[in-house]
């Protein structure tokens, strides 16, 4: 169910249908018209639907479009359509205006699918792997991983709700540089536990957080000073195994507190272990894409881009200036590169597992890595032009009392998705990273976070469905029946009810675009103007003083409204309580 759509869809049919019902009468010429183009006025006074159909096609019309329209007009027949009349505007513009059945279909539609209203089915339904956060499991997760697990379970939830076959997938990179430089900082730190700090200098790249003094303090007691003993290669795989079997189900344990469920953990090692990753290079070299230099393997990575880009209209000239380069695939020790695993990696999703699309909620910092990734799949046949798209998150930056509060991975002064819940709820943590589209930076507002009242967005829209409990509960308590599934809806004729009913006929349609334009943050502005609705239907519009006709359609109009809120908000995982 869709109300937006179903009426833009029956207004283009409405004008098709007049112009067809006119050619045939000869009013206007038979001729290959444009398409019916349909637009939502920002003033109601405009109508609730309009179209410039006639000032599209006034020349081959042969008429002003003023007349155009009013020989439209002359031919609409508004049996079996949502709209109960028509009028002309300005130099032809038709303005449609729906019947009150309209309204009347919304809410029974919102009352009829219940927590299922606003899903929808997609005209070209696919199966999409929505890949995010996919943190180093070298330390807690910080701002960064907490915006783009919103980020990414939220746009996979509006995926899934406009109808879509959606897997929420978390990459554990437990292999490659990142693990030595994990198991190098472990090494140092536990043999400073041992030797001394001034005996052991710690690398100055190294992760310096107090989890890397952690870690090593726990494999001290489970190990003792034994491995102290062993060759450093078997010491460091040791102390970075204990360390992954710490930090991952830490990171599980974070992300559920977040309330971030993932269907799939998938461990960067097992592509190498396999052999995919070999198998995968060995693919690029017999499609010719590969060269030998200096005992490394090489991608021609500047010939598949130069040719991407001139596939994309780009000139030499501007082809000229990105100064593109080549990538390792398979270093001169034998070793395979972090890009020839991530190769493997995306080439398993789509030709091992069968994913029409593929998601990836990354970074701004990984913004060169994205063409250079989808044409490696190019090269194998795997179209990763279109079937691959990276959302590009910008940065977090965290304010308290108006001042920026600093964050520093490399020297263990990061704020860690823990503390900030420790610090703000679930609730506000969720609906601030989705206040914004992933290409915004977003600044979060600590204080703004906990306060109780209006200015906290999350605060005002979970208040909105508290107070329509409250109301419903305080009725109910005295004797009024506040279970309504049907009423007489056609007395809903106030300004504010037929606006509140708009606002909850949105919802379909909301999720639809936020699916479309891979932008969930549509969906907190909604629940705002949702929330604005409904405050200002309940000042105008009495409830317990109302002849019982009347009270009754108020009380379920309430009700669509709670369970409009309700829906929104889960769909970025907010609650959404019946008393604050």
């Amino acid at each position: 169910m869709n109300p937006i759509q179903t009426a833009m869809t029956q207004a283009a049919k409405l004008i098709q249908n007049a112009y067809e019902a006119a050619a045939a009468a000869g009013d206007l010429p038979q001729a290959e018209v444009r398409p019916v183009q349909i637009e939502i006025p920002k003033d109601l006074r405009n109508g609730d639907y309009a179209s410039g159909f006639a000032m599209q096609n006034a020349k081959l019309f042969g008429m002003p479009p003023r007349k155009a329209a009013e020989v439209l007009l002359a031919h609409m027949d508004w049996n079996g359509s949502c709209f109960a009349s028509a009028e002309i505007a300005g130099p032809g513009f038709l303005n449609l205006r729906l019947s009150h059945r309209w309204f009347e279909e919304v809410l029974e539609g919102i009352v009829g699918m219940g927590a299922d209203y606003g899903r929808t089915k997609a005209q070209q339904p696919e199966k999409v792997m929505v890949e995010f956060v996919s943190a180093n499991p070298t330390g807690p997760m910080h701002m960064g991983n907490a915006r783009g697990g919103v980020l990414g379970d939220c746009l996979a939830e509006v995926l899934s709700r406009a109808g879509h076959q959606v897997t929420r997938e978390f990459y554990v990179n437990d292999a490659g540089n990142q693990i030595d430089k994990f198991a190098v900082s472990l090494d140092a730190r536990y043999r400073q536990l041992i030797l001394g700090e001034d005996a052991e200098a710690f690398p100055e790249d190294g992760y310096h957080g107090a989890d890397i003094r952690k870690l090593a303090q726990l494999f001290r007691q489970e190990k003792g000073d034994e491995p102290l003993a062993l060759p450093e290669k078997d010491r460091r795989e040791a102390l970075a195994r204990v360390g992954l079997e710490q930090n991952i189900p830490a990171m599980k344990a974070d992300l559920e507190r977040y309330l971030i469920h993932y269907d799939q953990w998938f461990l960067e090692s097992s592509l190498h272990q396999s052999g995919y990753v070999a198998d995968t290079v060995e693919q690029l070299q017999k499609n010719g894409y590969t060269y030998e230099k200096d005992g490394a393997l090489w991608l021609s990575t500047s010939f598949l881009l130069e040719k991407m880009y001139r596939a994309e209209g780009k000139t030499s000239e501007e082809i000229e200036k990105l100064e593109l380069k080549d990538d390792v695939l398979r270093r001169a020790n034998g070793f395979y590169t972090y890009f020839a695993a991530d190769i493997a990696y995306h080439r398993n999703k789509f030709e091992q597992r069968g994913f029409d699309r593929v998601i990836n909620v990354w970074g701004a910092d990984h913004h060169g890595h994205v063409a250079r990734l989808k044409c490696a799949l190019d090269a194998l046949g795997l179209d990763g032009a279109h079937r691959l798209e990276i959302v590009l998150m910008q940065l977090v930056q965290l304010v308290r009392d108006g001042q920026p509060v600093k964050m520093s991975k490399r020297t263990g002064n990061a704020i860690a998705l823990h503390d900030l819940l420790e610090e703000v709820s679930v609730d506000a943590a969720r609906f601030f990273f989705n206040s914004r589209s992933a290409a915004s930076p977003i600044e979060f507002d600590l204080g703004l976070a906990v306060r109780q009242d209006s200015e906290n967005p999350v605060y005002y829209v979970q208040y909105a469905h508290a107070r329509i409990k409250s109301i419903l509960k305080a009725l109910h308590q005295d004797g009024v029946n506040t279970e309504i599934t049907s009423a007489d809806l056609t007395l809903l004729t106030q300004p504010a009810e037929l606006d509140l009913i708009r606002e909850l006929s949105r919802l379909p349609e909301e999720i639809r675009l936020a699916a479309v334009q891979r932008d969930p943050s549509r969906l907190n502005r909604y629940a705002a103007q949702t929330a604005t609705a409904f405050h200002k239907f309940y000042t105008e519009c009495r409830i317990r003083e109302s002849a019982p006709a009347l009270r009754d359609a108020r009380i379920l109009l309430c009700g669509c409204a709670a369970a409009v809120i309700e829906n929104t908000l889960s769909c970025f995982g907010v609650s959404a309580p019946d008393h604050m």
